[in-house]
């Protein structure tokens, strides 16, 4: 019985035939995410620019699209509706959490907006109670904005020490460049289409450069294997025949991937679209960036070819499934 190959095992591309070319793009597409960050600025959600949460139950199951029709006429700005699970409530109760923005000139929402929210919510929903009503104000929003950026720095400097310590300094500088790569036009799109920015898409990006770095050491394990095996052969050349070696691996992961990620960016609604948009996007630049920036940057730093260490994990064991 004959298994479907996506990719034939004898693949011989030459990834790095326009190596200059390839890197130069990545550098002009990083330029002008950056350029247009700093021109348009990001889409903060509320997480980000403050707001109101109520906190509504009804007996009648929660209908987004009805709530955000109610919603709309009184001109609030960004709303973001979602039916969520609370154990502590009846079986037959259904629980939403509606968030607001923060209203131009106000700290915290005013009894009167307030008012207003409640009462086109009765319309179409009259047996609906409020069982809550917390504000954020821009302080702490302006807090939670620095935390995150914060947080996705940290994860690059820690993945920096990693695989400077199992690898090399040139492979811990490709990769670092490839996640930064990632993460600076991930924010490029969001700003270029004004796509909503909150703690989802955060966690997006996280999820983002631990994807990215997973794809990215596969292709350093089999580089390190070939470079011991191989150590007249030019560093270009081994090079191709490490990422051609793991290609099989690399389409599988990322073609299934996508394939989920694309269903639920058509399926999944708006409260998880931005952050399934997210991932979608890093998925693509990702694996672009594992081969196409972090190699690029090995191969233009050079790496010694004479460990004195024993290889006693040559290679990966995911690195040559069929797909």
């Amino acid at each position: 019985m004959k298994r479907l190959k996506l990719v034939p095992d004898d693949t011989n591309y030459d990834f790095f035939g326009y190596a200059k070319l390839t890197f130069g793009l990545s550098c002009v597409a990083i330029v002008l995410s950056l350029a247009v960050w700093f021109t348009m600025g990001l889409n903060y959600g509320i997480d980000f620019r403050g707001g109101t949460t109520v906190r509504t139950e009804s007996a009648t199951a929660v209908d987004v699209a009805t709530y955000r029709a109610a919603l709309e006429p009184l001109g609030l700005g960004d709303v973001s509706i979602s039916e969520v699970f609370d154990p502590t409530s009846a079986d037959d109760k259904h629980v939403a959490m509606i968030r607001v923005q923060a209203q131009e000139g106000e700290e915290a929402a005013t009894p009167e907006t307030i008012s207003t929210i409640q009462e086109a919510l009765k319309t179409v929903a009259p047996e609906i109670k409020f069982t809550s009503v917390e504000s954020v104000g821009p302080k702490v929003s302006g807090e939670l904005i620095q935390t995150a950026f914060l947080a996705v720095a940290a994860s690059l400097g820690a993945i920096l020490i990693y695989i400077w310590l199992r690898f090399e300094w040139q492979f811990s500088v490709g990769a670092v460049a490839a996640l930064f790569h990632d993460v600076v036009l991930t924010i490029g799109i969001f700003s270029a289409l004004q796509i909503r920015f909150d703690l989802p898409v955060i966690a997006a990006i996280l999820t983002i450069i631990g994807y990215s770095i997973n794809d990215t050491v596969v292709i350093f394990d089999r580089l390190r294997e070939n470079l011991r095996k191989y150590k007249k052969r030019p560093l270009r050349e081994v090079m191709n025949l490490s990422v051609n070696e793991t290609l099989s691996r690399t389409v599988m992961t990322s073609g299934t991937t996508l394939l989920a990620l694309i269903a639920l960016l058509i399926l999944g609604g708006d409260v998880i679209r931005g952050f399934v948009f997210a991932i979608t996007w890093g998925v693509v630049v990702g694996t672009y960036s594992s081969v196409f920036v972090a190699k690029n940057i090995v191969l233009y730093l050079g790496v010694k070819r004479d460990w004195s260490k024993p290889d006693a994990n040559a290679g990966n064991q995911y690195a040559n499934i069929d797909a």
